[in-house]
């Protein structure tokens, strides 16, 4: 029997909830484990971080001057490097400070922020190393989730669906709430993977799985503007989990231009 592929899981600025998704697969993840070795999951083992690793799944934004550091040395030892989640994909809703000033955050909030080291931005995985694929969510699907670590040790591209929202609650028989009820809800330019949950009790989509592909944005803010959505309330919907998601993060305000093209490759 040949060795096992080696699996690590890996976190940066975030909330854990993506890797609590992982673990919640519990007896779907029994199918798989004798198939391979997890080398790094500080939320499930110990393990020391050590050699190099066939998939590596990453939770979280980078934030700090360390993280950068991490995440390069993560890349090195990767094969197939995955970004898990909102924070990871779009840089999560700490991004929010990529809009401000981080500096007077640091200002009001500790006693001494020069003791602080921080970077003036939160930002997803691919703007500093190469990503093989991206899993969105907030938090990720745990079927997609499976899906992916399935087609990655098979050596196949994940089956994972592009289309938006909109298409679901369709499907699913859902009335449309901005036609029926004026709801402003961000449906036709999500991708999916939610299960229309919001939709299904009446209320309009938060963009939790970030914008879908060959979806028009600036159409959607358009049209709710005519109908009389707020200015604050619009951007408030767009601000969110994927607030720095290209699609999302200039919808409604100037991104800043301290911040405009701040990636490292």
């Amino acid at each position: 029997m040949g060795k096992k592929p080696r699996v690590g899981v890996f976190k940066f600025a975030s909330c854990d909830g993506c890797q609590l998704s992982l673990l919640d697969c519990e007896e779907e993840l029994l199918e798989i484990a004798d198939r391979v070795e997890v080398a790094y999951f500080l939320e499930a083992t110990r393990l020391p971080l050590t050699g190099s690793f066939d998939l590596a799944l990453v939770e979280g934004s980078i934030s700090t001057p360390e993280q950068v550091e991490q995440i390069h040395d993560i890349r090195a030892r990767s094969r197939v490097l995955v970004t898990i989640g909102a924070c990871a994909t779009a840089g999560g809703i700490q991004a929010l400070r990529n809009f401000a000033s981080v500096h007077e955050f640091l200002r009001l909030v500790y006693a001494t922020p020069e003791y602080v080291e921080t970077l003036a931005t939160s930002t997803p995985i691919a703007d500093h190393v190469p990503v093989d694929f991206e899993l969105r969510g907030c938090p990720v699907n745990k079927t997609q989730l499976l899906e992916l670590i399935s087609a990655t040790l098979a050596g196949r591209r994940p089956n994972i669906p592009r289309h938006s929202v909109c298409i679901d609650c369709k499907r699913a028989g859902i009335t449309c709430l901005p036609v029926a009820y004026g709801v402003p809800c961000l449906g036709p330019v999500t991708q999916s993977g939610c299960g229309v949950l919001c939709p299904s009790y009446n209320r309009g989509c938060y963009g939790c799985f970030g914008p879908a592909q060959l979806t028009n944005v600036q159409g959607l803010v358009q049209a709710y503007r005519r109908a009389g959505v707020p200015e604050d309330e619009l951007d408030r919907l767009f601000h969110t989990f994927n607030a720095w998601a290209p699609g999302f993060r200039e919808s409604t305000r100037p991104v800043p231009k301290e911040t405009e093209g701040n990636t490292e490759h």
